[in-house]
C-alpha cells in the first residue's frame, strides 16, 4: 500500500468533485499510485478569488507555509500539505481528513456555560434572543489558538477545525494567513490574555530559532520578506507579553460566518 504522503506528492490527481461552499476553487481528488490510492483536497492557484488585502495567486503558498510552521513547531495541527501541479495547474494539495464528528464550537444561553466550555462573546441570534458563543476547553484547541496567533490566521471558523477520529484536532483553510499587518480573526478566544505555560514558551523559542535558519529560508520562497519578518516579530511579541493575544483594539476579531 502506497504511503499517503508519497501519493500526495507523486500520485495522479483524479478530480472527483468540488466543495461548492468554499470561496475559492476547492476540488476533492483521488490520489492514484501503483500500489494504492488516497483522497485529498486540491486548490489550484488559478481558482483563487482576488482579495483586496492579499496579493493575487498567493493563497496556495500560504497554506503550504502554514503546514511548514506547524511541522517545525511540532504542533502537527495541519494535514500533510504540498505544492504541486495538477489538472488545473499548480496549487495546494492536502490530505483529506475523515472527520469524527466531534464538535468544538456551540451556542448556549447566557449564564448556562458549564464545565468544559469557554465563553467567547455575547450576541443576539436571528430572533434577537441573547446567546453566548462558546468553544471547548480542550488543550488541542489551545494549541491551535497559539498556532493561529503565530501565523496571523485571519479566518479560523468553526468549520475549519476538524477531529480526525484518532485523537488529533487539525486546522484547515490557512490561505489568508501571514499578512504583515495584524489580522487575527478566530473563534478561539477562550484563552485570551491567559499566561503561556513554560512548554509553550520553549516551543516558541525553538520556532523563532528555526525562523533564523532553514524554516526562514523556506518561508522566504513562499511569502514576502516583510511577512516572514512579521512572523518572527509575532513570536517575539508573544514571548515578551507572556500570554495569548486578546481581542482588545481589534476591529474584526471574529470571522464571519462563525460556523
Amino acid at each position: 500500500m502506497s504511503d499517503p504522503a508519497h501519493l500526495l506528492e507523486h500520485g495522479e490527481l483524479v478530480v472527483e468533485g468540488r466543495l461548492i461552499a468554499a470561496s475559492n476553487a476547492t476540488l476533492v481528488c483521488r490520489l492514484v499510485g501503483p500500489d494504492g490510492d488516497a483522497r485529498c483536497v486540491y486548490k489550484p492557484a488559478a481558482g483563487e478569488r482576488p482579495l483586496w488585502d492579499f496579493p493575487d495567486g498567493t493563497l496556495a503558498a500560504r497554506e503550504y507555509a502554514a503546514y511548514l510552521v506547524s511541522e517545525a513547531a511540532g504542533w502537527h495541527v495541519v494535514p500533510s500539505t504540498v505544492l504541486r501541479d495538477g489538472p488545473y495547474g499548480p496549487g495546494m494539495c492536502q490530505l483529506w481528513v475523515d472527520e469524527s464528528g466531534e464538535e468544538f464550537v456551540d451556542i448556549m444561553a447566557p449564564g448556562s456555560v458549564g464545565e468544559g466550555w469557554l465563553p467567547v462573546l455575547e450576541a443576539l441570534d436571528e430572533a434577537g434572543k441573547p446567546v453566548t458563543l462558546v468553544h471547548a476547553d480542550d488543550p488541542r484547541l489551545r494549541r491551535l489558538a497559539l498556532f493561529d496567533a503565530v501565523i496571523n490566521n485571519a479566518d479560523r471558523k468553526a468549520g475549519h477545525i476538524l477531529a480526525d477520529g484518532h485523537g488529533s484536532v487539525l486546522g484547515v483553510d490557512h490561505g489568508v494567513s501571514f499578512h504583515a499587518e495584524d489580522k487575527l480573526r478566530t473563534i478561539l478566544w477562550g484563552w485570551a490574555g491567559l499566561e503561556l505555560d513554560e512548554g509553550e514558551r520553549e516551543l516558541l523559542r525553538r520556532l523563532r530559532a528555526e525562523l533564523d535558519g532553514g524554516l526562514g529560508a523556506a518561508l522566504g520562497d513562499l511569502l514576502a520578506t516583510d511577512e516572514v519578518r512579521a512572523t518572527r516579530d509575532r513570536i517575539s511579541r508573544l514571548l515578551r507579553d507572556g500570554c495569548l493575544p486578546t481581542m482588545k483594539d481589534r476591529r474584526r476579531p471574529i470571522p464571519w460566518p462563525v460556523f
